[in-house]
């Protein structure tokens, strides 16, 4: 019996024979570049699409822009379990709060709850968060929760494992008062700079427009993204 449970367990085998793929005990990780920049009317939001699963890709197609209300959104980047738990469970709240005030939520209220949640599970959750979407009080507005559960808000942000290519990028080529067709080529260039550069950041860039009209998405294949080298 005892040899039958050792060849029945799958890192028994990855650390002694190398017959199952490492990946194979490894959680599910949105890997992730995710990016979100506030414009004058509005926010522009952006992401990688790739998946992985220690070095093995999971899904190259995966939409990390998730909608949380009407006009809020949220960029996932971390353990894709936990991003998706945490997302639908304020999501939940946020609609509640909407009928009872019998009003569209604000965007701070939204990033209020992932705030609390991501600091409260601290210990439990990998999860890094944007939250970005407008509202008739303040506009277009970006919030950044990282690991841990601060909360900040930020004209531009920039998050996941690809971020630490693209931080020169986005500081050299950010500029307050820039429009919506500016912020989403800065938003194309920079996902797709990180894409370049990161094993973990891989796909098509999924891009959305947020404004007081309601959001309009779009896609950049693989073929159709800004190259920066020509190796």
């Amino acid at each position: 019996m005892a040899a039958v449970s050792a060849l029945r367990s799958p890192q028994h085998l990855s650390s002694s024979n190398n017959l199952v793929p490492d990946w194979t005990c490894r959680e599910v990780s949105t890997g992730t570049t995710i990016m979100a920049v506030e414009f004058d009317g509005g926010v522009v939001i952006g992401a990688d699409s790739r998946t992985t699963t220690g070095a093995y890709i999971a899904n190259r197609v995966t939409d990390k822009l998730t909608p949380i209300h009407d006009r809020i959104f949220c960029c996932r980047s971390g353990s894709a379990a936990d991003t998706q738990a945490i997302a639908d469970a304020v999501t939940y709240q946020l609609g509640f709060h909407s009928i009872e005030l019998d009003e569209p939520p604000l965007v701070q209220t939204a990033a209020n709850l992932f705030k609390d949640m991501c600091y409260r599970y601290r210990e439990e959750l990998m999860a890094g968060i944007i939250v970005a979407g407008w509202d008739k009080r303040r506009g277009g507005q970006v919030y950044t929760i990282p690991v841990g559960g601060m909360l900040t808000r930020q004209p531009v942000s920039v998050g996941g494992s690809g971020s630490t290519y693209v931080y020169g990028y986005v500081d050299s080529n950010y500029r307050p008062g820039m429009s919506k067709e500016e912020c989403l080529k800065f938003t194309a260039g920079a996902l797709s700079l990180a894409m370049e550069r990161d094993g973990s950041s891989g796909g098509v860039v999924r891009l959305a427009v947020i404004t007081d009209q309601g959001v309009e998405r779009q896609v950049i294949l693989g073929n159709q993204l800004p190259v920066f080298s020509t190796v």
